[in-house]
């Protein structure tokens, strides 16, 4: 089984981290193939030749890209094992659209808000807010996002989530915090204690200090570009 399933991601991605745990909950045994994004392998570039960008998963020879994408094939190629999608069609429709609105909303305003200055800043602050509450709402009175059982959406939050709280102490910012977000914290840390999630997680420490570099070299290149 390992030889019909590899993924190419690397250690410190969110989006690699899905997959991971989505084939781990799922019991399936698959080789996992660290990508060097700076010399990326011509494995990753001839499975993903449109965006050359990682997660790939490669299954009995065909390479499918994209995280969402990926956990949908997943999902739906070993249907008996673990669902993570609902069964029925308007809750799987719900499902999608809050992992959708994770990556396109939440992650990409959370950048923003980190990294703007002066109004644009504030405003983006105030709309990541915005959107936090949307997934405590979301999530408020439930086990998971999908009810009772871990599934989908969780594991699109999870790690997005994760990474953020990451980026948050690298930056020296409090966006988002216990206070302000109860639920989603109380959520996090279930997850944290459950042996199988936590295994797909970077070390904390090392992940920091890997996102601190990579924050310094952007902002000296920044730096560079202006002086030039």
């Amino acid at each position: 089984m390992a030889k019909e399933i590899k993924l190419l991601g690397t250690w410190a991605s969110p989006f690699s981290h899905r997959i991971e745990l989505a084939l781990k909950l799922k019991g399936l045994q698959f080789e996992y193939l660290e990508e060097d994004l700076s010399n990326k392998s011509q494995l990753l570039l001839q499975s993903n030749p449109v965006h050359r960008k990682i997660p790939v998963l490669i299954h009995k020879g065909n390479p499918i890209s994209e995280s969402l994408v990926i956990m949908e094939y997943i999902d739906e190629t070993w249907q008996h094992q673990n669902p993570l999608l609902p069964k029925d069609p308007y809750a799987r429709a719900v499902a999608r659209f809050w992992a959708k609105f994770i990556d396109e909303k939440v992650l990409w305003t959370a950048f923003k808000a980190y990294n703007d200055k002066g109004k644009e800043q504030e405003d983006a602050i105030e709309e990541f807010s915005q959107q936090l509450k949307f997934l405590e709402g979301e999530l408020k009175g439930k086990e998971y996002f999908g009810g009772e059982r871990f599934g989908f959406v969780d594991i699109a939050a999870f790690f997005i989530l994760q990474f953020l709280r990451v980026l948050q102490e690298v930056k020296e910012a409090e966006l988002m915090t216990e206070e302000k977000y109860p639920v989603l914290f109380e959520w996090m840390e279930k997850l944290q204690g459950n042996e199988v999630v936590a295994g797909c997680l970077p070390p904390r420490e090392k992940h920091i200090a890997y996102v601190r570099a990579r924050r310094a070299a952007a902002e000296e290149a920044a730096s560079k570009t202006k002086a030039a």
